[in-house]
């Protein structure tokens, strides 16, 4: 939504999401204190909201152990290096997981995913998939499934974004609906330095894209 009651969702959201993470890591049970306050909060009326709240553990190859939890949010891709040269993309779709602050016993879910050196994570809001080609189609899963499975390599965070915000200055911009993309990534052994930087941008959207280095674990 939009205006002062979306913004503060926005906020409620965020600041409850930090606070429960630090409480308990599970990011499923982040999720249901974050219902629990959106439900509670008179200000917030009868908004609610989609979320990923994902938790990051250093692996021992130098990627990481990736928790996703979902309550309504749309799929993360994830995106690796393939044999023959291409990139191949898997929908990081969790089975359940419902709108968050819409009912007072909704569910949530999660799964886990590696996120080995050289692979990438993209997450998004449904302003991308729901934005409209020439022919007045959504983009869609399908359509973002198959930009990502034909763009070339790296697949890095910042490349993953700076395609993704090219792709979508290619489309109609007739009413369309914000969109937010974060990407991560970690580096090969032979890139730069670990740690991580963040990459922002204008364009279509606000985005983000961020390269993990081992020694971080962030909520």
């Amino acid at each position: 939504g939009k205006g002062a009651e979306a913004a503060s969702v926005t906020s409620l959201t965020r600041y409850t999401l930090r606070a429960a993470a630090l409480v308990d890591a599970d990011p499923t049970a982040a999720l249901k204190a974050l219902n629990t306050a959106l439900l509670l909060d008179a200000a917030v009326g009868t908004r609610f909201c989609t979320a990923v709240l994902g938790l990051l553990d250093p692996a021992r190859d130098g990627g990481f152990t990736v928790t996703l939890a979902t309550g309504g949010h749309p799929p993360a891709y994830h995106l690796s290096p393939a044999e023959d040269g291409d990139v191949r993309v898997e929908a990081a779709r969790v089975k359940g997981g419902m709108l968050v602050g819409a009912f007072a016993e909704a569910t949530f879910a999660s799964r886990t995913l590696h996120l080995a050196p050289g692979e990438g994570l993209l997450l998004y809001t449904d302003g991308l998939t729901e934005a409209r080609t020439a022919d007045g189609d959504m983009l869609a899963d399908t359509g973002l499934m198959a930009f990502l499975a034909q763009r070339p390599m790296p697949v890095s965070a910042g490349a993953l974004i700076d395609d993704t915000v090219a792709l979508l200055d290619t489309l109609p911009d007739t009413e369309r609906d914000d969109v937010a993309l974060l990407a991560l990534s970690v580096p090969t052994a032979d890139a730069a330095p670990a740690g991580i930087t963040t990459t922002a941008h204008s364009a279509a959207a606000p985005t983000a894209g961020a390269s993990v280095g081992q020694e971080n674990r962030r909520p």
